[in-house]
Order: structure tokens, then sequence, then C-alpha cells
């Protein structure tokens, strides 16, 4: 599944990029996928809202063994 998740986080990067961010994925583990948002990302104040109405719907979507996203 952790290549599915890379797959899905490549195509939503170029959106964070050109606002200056960028997401990395950390880890995977029964359906709990762990990110860290970085650069512009990471103090954010919108960056709740974009992990979940956009990663974390993005990847549910496309991957229905996602459970949830959080950010570490």
């Amino acid at each position: 599944m952790r290549e599915k998740v890379e797959e899905v986080l490549n195509r939503i990067r170029p959106s964070l990029e050109a606002d200056g961010g960028n997401v990395e994925l950390v880890e995977v583990n029964d359906g709990i996928v762990k990110v860290t948002l970085t650069g512009a990302c990471a103090g954010c104040p919108m960056s709740t809202m974009t992990l979940k109405m956009g990663i974390e719907k993005m990847l549910r979507e496309e991957i229905p063994e996602v459970k949830e996203v959080v950010s570490v």
C-alpha cells in the first residue's frame, strides 16, 4: 500500500509546492497514513484543512484501505 500512497502524494505535491510547501510520507500502518507537512505547509494555519480535506480525502477516494491521515 505504501507505493500506492506515494503515487497519490506525487500527484498532490505540485499543488503544495506551488505554495512553497510539500508533504513527506513517514509511515503506512494498518490503514493509518502518517505524513509530515514541510516548507510553508509546516506553519500554515490552513495545514489541518489541507491534510484532512485535501490529502486524506484524495487518498481515501483512491485507496479504500486508507482509514485516516495524520500529521507527525
